[in-house]
């Protein structure tokens, strides 16, 4: 159905007035706004569609060669009109998605999305708000979330958390509390140089990249993350990080948090987290857990137990765009102590006081409980899709997919061709073809080419990591419309395009 034209030119206001140089007002309205609601219904159905067809598209697509010249197409003047912006859309970026709708995306930890997901991120960009700063909805309706989460996470309800971009700055936040709260010293206005201590923290071999970035954006460096070894498991070994904080303070080193994993990227692995919570207790250390997508145990009877320590965390990361299948993106922490959370984060700005009453009345603004004045409506998808299915089937889709992870184990484990490499205690398979005497190096090759002809082929998206030094493919389970049927189609075309290059020459 063709669209009807629809001007992105500013609309002008029909007044007689003019500003101080006598040009007319303009405003950025739609200028016939029947034409523009017809115009968002028309794409409104376009994107439910996309979603509902998911089954039936390739799982992803390389954007073809004739189109990459228009990506460079230099910046628009004068306006192009709102019918030609929408048919760029549907030319140069609805065919090229990133793959995370489709029922086989099982690469990097990210959930599925949903279409109530998608729905509610135009009503909150409808709203345009900006939640935990002024007396409003979104302020109320963010902190409504966090006494869930705190709830489902078993934390108190008096602990302090906050809805960020992601788990990279939700651990950085954690961590942040964390310095300032254990190290003894005034960090927060002399900075670590306050102390004259250097200051540690430890972590397993297997901790996410981000913890290191934090370490950098803390002023500590990342030579202070002391890595801990890991057991067969790819646990963090408990006894060699008790050892190694003593040996730390021993050598005048100043240890201030212990970060456990719960579900590392590589394996899906969580560290023996009741151990670590000794140690650091023990130690008078931080507990910080990076539950990215693990976390998300705690929703599942089935599951839970997996888990089990993770409510002691002093500071506890998670997404929700990972494991509890919210669109990208949604991150949160959770701080036990809220104090310490706005002793790190507060300002002293004149401007940013509530009042009394009004729109700036909001007692406990956002700002003074992490590093953003500026964050968009995130609360209202995840609060939207918790209203609407409730924490009890969020934890069956857990546990649905940890029996995915096992049945797809399973596959892999009786094929002729493909090796399990790690053991599978959540939701993660780390697997490769192989082959008798073949040299390592000509496997590792031939599993690099396995994943990318996979992705080519719009088959699946798994990704690749490294385990033992060995290029491996890994399965991240976090999709709600994964059905066995998919593992069995997956496997069975990883056998046959690995039989197909392990036959050709090298």
């Amino acid at each position: 159905m063709p669209m009807n034209t629809i001007e992105a030119k500013p609309t002008e206001v029909e007044t007689s007035g003019a500003d101080t140089n006598g040009l007319r007002e303009e405003t950025l309205d739609p200028r016939d706004w029947e034409a523009f609601r017809g115009a968002a219904h028309r794409m409104l159905d376009r994107m439910i569609e996309f979603q509902r067809t998911a089954r039936d598209q390739a799982a992803w697509r390389a954007v073809s060669p004739e189109l990459e010249r228009r990506y460079g197409e230099g910046a628009p003047q004068a306006g192009e009109g709102l019918e030609r912006v929408l048919e760029d859309f549907e030319t140069l970026v609805l065919p090229y998605p990133t793959g995370l709708h489709h029922p086989r995306w099982w690469g990097w930890a990210g959930g599925t999305g949903t279409a109530t997901g998608m729905l509610s991120e135009m009503l909150a960009a409808g709203l345009n708000s900006i939640p935990g700063n002024f007396n409003d909805g979104a302020a109320r309706v963010e902190q409504q979330l966090m006494q869930w989460m705190k709830w489902a996470m078993g934390f108190p309800a008096e602990s302090g958390g906050i809805v960020l971009s992601g788990g990279s700055v939700a651990n950085l936040v954690g961590l942040a509390v964390a310095r300032d709260e254990v190290t003894g010293v005034d960090v927060r206005e002399g900075g670590v140089a306050a102390s004259a201590e250097r200051l540690v923290l430890y972590a397993s071999s297997e901790v996410h990249s981000s913890v290191f970035k934090s370490a950098r954006l803390l002023g500590l460096g990342r030579e202070a993350v002391r890595v801990i070894g890991v057991d067969e498991a790819y646990r963090m070994r408990v006894g060699e990080l008790a050892s190694r904080i003593e040996a730390d303070r021993r050598a005048g080193l100043r240890p201030f948090a212990v970060v456990g994993t719960a579900g590392t990227i590589n394996t899906g692995t969580i560290d023996d987290l009741d151990g670590l919570a000794d140690v650091a207790s023990r130690h008078g250390l931080w507990f910080h857990v990076d539950g990215a997508f693990g976390a998300m145990a705690m929703l599942s009877p089935e599951t839970r137990a997996l888990v089990s320590g993770l409510s002691r965390a002093d500071s506890l990361a998670f997404d929700f765009h990972k494991w509890m299948y919210v669109n990208y993106e949604a991150g949160c922490v959770l701080i036990r102590d809220a104090a310490a959370q706005r002793r790190t984060f507060s300002g002293s700005a004149d401007y940013l006081k509530p009042l009394e009453r009004g729109t700036g009345s909001w007692p406990d603004i956002a700002g003074g409980r992490g590093p953003q004045l500026s964050r968009g409506f995130k609360a209202l998808k995840v609060w939207m899709m918790l209203k609407e299915h409730g924490f009890e089937k969020f934890g069956r889709l857990v546990a649905q997919n940890v029996r995915q992870a096992r049945f797809l184990a399973h596959l892999v484990d009786t094929s002729p061709i493909l090796e399990r490499m790690a053991p599978v205690q959540l939701n993660v398979v780390a697997f490769r073809a192989t082959q008798a005497g073949a040299d390592p190096e000509r496997l590792d090759a031939v599993n690099r080419e396995l994943l990318m002809r996979l992705q080519e082929r719009g088959i699946a998206i798994p990704s690749g990591t490294l385990l033992s030094g060995r290029f491996v493919l890994r399965a991240c389970i976090c999709n709600h419309r994964s059905v066995r049927a998919d593992f069995i189609a997956f496997v069975e075309a990883a056998e046959r395009l690995a039989q197909e290059l392990l036959s050709e020459k090298p």
